[in-house]
């Protein structure tokens, strides 16, 4: 027969790992970035960059926001901000209806800037080559970098807008106990949750739509606590669940 579980060990191994992973410690921020909900025109090479980089929700995008504004509901949020593409800015404002929040536009968390320098006239494909541009999808899947991609807004220059403007919020929420609600892009979780884990892969996984990933944050420590949660779109009638 099984015993009671004992208490944890409070020695030093014990708090060096609490403060490591901000594991019950008073005046941390949590993180919470929220994936947009599908959008109603892919985000594909050979579509118009008008259409395709800033699309509206789709109609199962728009159920999605509202499964993710239901799931917030019951939940304490502190403070919202989006990106300013329709999208992620709608799947905000499904969440921050149930609280009385308008997200707070940051435009530096909008999505990397595929393709953002080929000319207005013209498509991806048109520029550069449907052959081309599928070597290049086979260079992406292997290498999981943006720098694959021509007339694209570097990695680097990506990674170090998007982790400024997280930090800079933050840092406008320093030493709060407060769950910060952040909607936004996969690009863009896989930049601050890649720079907290330190990996070299500029997309290590794959966000679904409208999942939510917690971060925490106090002082210069961040810990990250989870990735892609979809419970909220597993419903009675079925899963909601695209990417």
């Amino acid at each position: 027969m099984l015993g009671p579980v004992s208490s944890p060990q409070r020695g030093p191994a014990s708090n060096a790992f609490n403060e490591a992973f901000l594991t019950g410690i008073e005046g941390t921020t949590e993180i919470v970035l929220v994936r947009h909900g599908q959008q109603s025109v892919p985000n594909l090479p050979n579509a118009k960059l008008g259409d395709s980089v800033d699309a509206p929700l789709s109609d199962l995008g728009r159920e999605q926001a509202r499964l993710v504004g239901e799931r917030f509901a019951t939940e304490r949020v502190d403070a919202l901000y989006s990106s300013g593409m329709r999208r992620a800015f709608d799947t905000g404002a499904a969440i921050g209806g149930h609280h009385g929040l308008e997200p707070v536009v940051i435009d530096d968390l909008q999505e990397i800037g595929m393709f953002r320098d080929v000319p207005r006239d013209q498509t991806a494909a048109e520029a550069l080559g449907i052959d081309y541009l599928a070597g290049l999808r086979k260079r992406m899947a292997r290498e999981r970098s943006w720098d694959v991609f021509p007339l694209t807004e570097p990695s680097a220059e990506f990674q170090k807008r998007v982790v400024n403007a997280i930090e800079g919020i933050i840092a406008r929420h320093a030493d709060e106990t407060a769950r910060v609600v952040i909607a936004c892009h996969g690009g863009v979780i896989n930049a601050y949750t890649g720079y907290v884990i330190a990996t070299d892969f500029d997309m290590f996984f794959r966000p679904a739509h409208t999942s939510v990933h917690v971060v925490l944050a106090k002082g210069h420590n961040r810990a990250l606590q989870s990735l892609n949660d979809t419970h909220h779109l597993q419903t009675a009638e079925g899963s909601f669940v695209t990417y």
